[in-house]
């Protein structure tokens, strides 16, 4: 299903069709480095992850993560989208690109778009975001988008420290 569109973009729900995309991007080096290692090595464990976490989220919150797919060809490049995490007191953004698809301004372009739909469809109050302290590029963009840094978490015991980030929303649009 169609959630957002952007000039290049279209950003729509995950589906068990897209395992093998999945697949791919939760085992780059930068999604293992920055995310963590979901330890999902095969297409049928994708699927089953897409069922249990986006396609769940989405039943029951209306929101999720979303794949990001060029709108001329139809080719995924990423996923953003919003994420209720039961370690977090606010839904947050959140997202990943294939590393072929970097530098094109993707992950800006299909942000702005969720941070807007979480303001205007969703009428969240509070958006919150989260990165390890070495990701410059997701920091970069966090702060491009108007989040500040809060504060640095530890989300579960072995966490050295994950920076928080947040952005309350006004009557004013975001920059």
């Amino acid at each position: 299903m169609k959630i957002l569109e952007t000039e290049r973009l279209r950003l729509r729900t995950l589906d068990q069709d897209d395992a093998v995309f999945y697949l791919a991007l939760v085992n780059t080096p930068g999604f293992i480095e920055f995310i963590g290692d979901r330890g999902i090595r095969t297409v049928e464990a994708a699927a089953q992850a897409i069922a249990e976490g986006p396609m769940a989220m989405q039943a029951k919150l209306g929101h999720s993560i979303y794949l990001v797919e060029r709108k001329d060809s139809g080719e995924p490049v990423g996923m953003s989208g919003l994420i209720k995490r039961d370690t977090l007191d606010h839904v947050d953004i959140g997202y990943a690109f294939l590393p072929e698809h970097g530098g094109k301004g993707y992950a800006g372009e299909a942000a702005r778009a969720v941070l807007e739909h979480a303001r205007s469809d969703i009428g969240l109050e509070r958006l919150l975001a989260i990165t390890s302290p070495g990701n410059a590029a997701s920091i970069g963009l966090l702060e491009k988008l108007g989040l500040r840094l809060e504060k640095v978490v530890h989300l579960t015991p072995e966490d050295t420290g994950t920076n928080l980030y947040s952005l309350i929303f006004t009557a004013e649009r975001p920059t």
